[in-house]
């Protein structure tokens, strides 16, 4: 057991609702573990999108990358995307070693083609065969457990969107058989939202997507917790917001020569918060104690 699977298992023992806003960078992890969040989460839409690669280009080694600074900087546990395991079940193993040496609680593994094509983000599904699925989970599980007990395996399915609740449901089971210990899959409605988490065998997890254009509910944090889900991932809060707000903010400037919006206190605020984050003032007492001593 490391520090950060045992942090996340402690929390899932104790039936904390895990509610994981999706980052990209130490900045923003240290922004949802100061606001209260118990864990976080890095997506493959957000790694994608902040790197302007998109997903489906991301390799396994900029994944683990981005995972890895984000995991560095805080102390709360940190699940990841790990796409369709980056390969076939050896690969898949290797995906596990890597993520879990990396310092990242627990990964979700999914039933897409690999390489995933672009036509994903226009919600086409390419799944795999059911038993291709399961194999890549049941290899996987074979490494968790070689290499941390603890790190956790959560299986996805992307069939629900094209083939239904029953389908997705019975992929998510299968590969709980398989050793899988939660599930994700994506409901088309309210009505199969609320059946998923009784149609399957493992605790699941809600993708929260917001800005989705195939219709997919979007529900809140105590909307979920009553249905039976056990976390959510709020997939594009972060990499969206932060978006909007540096759009708005640039068009701005570009067409006015100033930023009016924001005054110069929130900017003074803004500054001394960042570098209160980043753990400035640590660092100038440890250069006042060495190098920068005065006569």
């Amino acid at each position: 057991m490391t520090g950060q699977t045992g942090a996340l298992r402690a929390l899932l023992a104790s039936r904390t609702f895990l509610h994981m806003p999706s980052v990209y960078d130490p900045i923003g992890a240290r922004l949802v573990q100061q606001t209260g969040f118990e864990a976080a989460y890095v997506g493959g839409y957000v790694s994608g999108g902040s790197s302007a690669i998109s997903e489906p280009l991301l390799t396994m080694t900029e994944q683990v990358a981005i995972a890895a600074n984000v995991a560095s900087s805080v102390t709360i546990p940190v699940i990841a995307d790990a796409g369709a395991g980056f390969g076939e079940p050896l690969h898949t193993m290797r995906t596990v070693r890597e993520f879990a040496r990396a310092g990242i609680a627990g990964i979700h593994i999914e039933d897409q083609l690999f390489p995933k094509r672009a036509h994903y983000h226009k919600y086409q599904v390419h799944a795999v065969p059911t038993e291709e699925f399961v194999a890549k989970i049941r290899y996987a599980c074979r490494e968790r457990d070689r290499v941390d007990r603890d790190f956790l395996i959560i299986a996805r399915t992307d069939t629900c969107r094209e083939l239904g609740l029953d389908e997705a449901a019975d992929r998510i089971n299968r590969a709980a058989d398989a050793g899988a210990e939660m599930g994700l899959l994506f409901p088309r409605s309210p009505a199969e939202a609320e059946q998923a988490p009784r149609a399957c065998r493992v605790p699941l997890v809600y993708v929260m997507s917001r800005g989705n254009r195939d219709g997919r509910p979007i529900f809140t944090r105590q909307e979920l917790e009553q249905m039976g889900y056990a976390a959510c991932i709020d997939a594009q809060v972060v990499l969206g917001a932060a978006f909007i707000a540096m759009q708005r903010t640039l068009r701005e400037l570009r067409d006015t020569g100033a930023v009016a919006s924001i005054t110069g206190e929130e900017f003074v605020r803004a500054r001394q918060a960042i570098e209160d984050i980043i753990g400035l003032d640590e660092h100038y007492a440890i250069e006042e104690e060495t190098v920068e001593h005065r006569p």
